[in-house]
């Protein structure tokens, strides 16, 4: 969708906005420890108008006030969120995979459930920066398009959330993930926990899943060891969720004695990480963006179609790992390759995605004035 479309859009469905001091709910997989889902949490309060009060949901309120200074409520208790809805204008789905069945079928229900309670409370609601799907059941499609249908404005982050958008009818509009556009910072305890490491830098960032089956696993530690060899790397074990990231990130380390793991919680220093590593190993989707938009070398390890889809846009290297049949050698050569390319591919699209991200705080400014 153009933005003279996007513009005649939101005209036709918002009232004219008098910028006065307004709440808005911000509703996504928020105080779960995960620094990707932080990170847009960061990324929509960076974007949100200044006349703007953002209520938070947040599996840890208390964390999620310490860190950002905004009011927040327990996502779980319904009291609560009766509470944050008290007074609001606006309802935010922000952003990510919100609505998809594949981890959990009960997902959908919970998101959904809280969009219409904010439908039928009378708040404007916004879905954004979304990433729609997969969803395998029947009632999860006609539940998400039920929701979807009665926002305010929309906005996602892939083509493939914005192929089943116009499938249903649904205005949109369509930019990059909106961690593109989030601003870095240094970070103090990955200077302290690097210092005096040998050059190159190597950041891996591996998660649980099924797709890392336990050969796959093997053969990539097989290629980092080779790889080490070969290049005298040092070796950062990243880890973006506790609960999923860092037993592997440990069991990783006792293969490679002098790495560090480096487990931080404000994503704005990860995002700074980046800017200090010569080349990326990543399987989380924001670890790849975060990557590639500080301009390091970056070979994905694909777990789920949205990694796909950023590796396909950006013509990175990488491998599905669903159908992974690598051996370690190829693997060390490919990384051997991209480490010492002048130029790598995603070099190109760097800016002008960090540019089109700032799509999502226009759709923001064009509902909320």
């Amino acid at each position: 969708m153009t933005d003279s479309n996007l513009r005649s859009t939101l005209q036709s469905t918002t009232p004219p906005s008098s910028a006065a001091p307004a709440r808005a709910v911000l509703c996504g997989y928020y105080g779960m420890g995960n620094a990707g889902d932080e990170a847009l949490l960061v990324s929509l309060l960076q974007m949100l108008p200044e006349h703007i009060t953002p209520v938070v949901l947040s599996k840890d309120p208390h964390q999620t006030y310490d860190r950002y200074g905004v009011e927040a409520y327990d996502r779980w208790k319904l009291g609560e969120i009766l509470k944050a809805y008290e007074g609001a204008r606006y309802f935010i789905w922000g952003g990510g995979s919100l609505m998809q069945d594949t981890s959990s079928t009960i997902s959908p229900l919970y998101y959904a459930g809280l969009m219409k309670l904010a439908q039928l409370m009378g708040l404007q609601t916004i879905a954004w920066a979304q990433g729609i799907g997969p969803l395998q059941k029947s009632y999860n499609r006609w539940m998400t398009r039920h929701v979807l249908k009665r926002c305010t404005a929309v906005s996602v982050r892939d083509v493939g959330s914005a192929g089943l958008l116009s499938r249903w009818r649904i205005p949109h509009i369509l930019a990059p993930d909106p961690v593109w556009a989030m601003t870095p910072r240094q970070s103090p305890s990955f200077d302290r926990l690097t210092q005096g490491l040998p050059r190159p830098w190597v950041a891996v960032n591996l998660r649980q899943h099924v797709t890392l089956t336990e050969a796959c696993l093997e053969t990539l530690i097989q290629a980092l060891q080779l790889f080490q060899e070969k290049t005298r790397a040092s070796l950062i074990f990243l880890p973006f969720q506790h609960s999923l990231d860092w037993d592997l990130a440990q069991r990783l380390q006792s293969q490679f004695l002098g790495s560090p793991i480096v487990l931080i919680e404000d994503p704005q220093q990860v995002k700074g990480i980046f800017q200090q590593v010569d080349l990326t190993i990543a399987m989380r989707l924001h670890a790849v963006i975060m990557a590639a938009a500080e301009d390091c070398r970056c070979y994905a390890l694909s777990y789920d179609p949205k990694v796909s889809q950023v590796m396909q846009a950006l013509q990175l290297p990488g491998q599905e790992l669903a159908n992974f049949s690598c051996k370690a050698e190829i693997l060390v050569q490919e990384w051997l390759e991209l480490l010492q390319s002048v130029h790598w591919t995603a070099q190109s699209h760097r800016a002008d995605l960090i540019q089109q991200a700032i799509a999502h705080r226009e759709i923001l400014c064009q509902v909320m004035g």
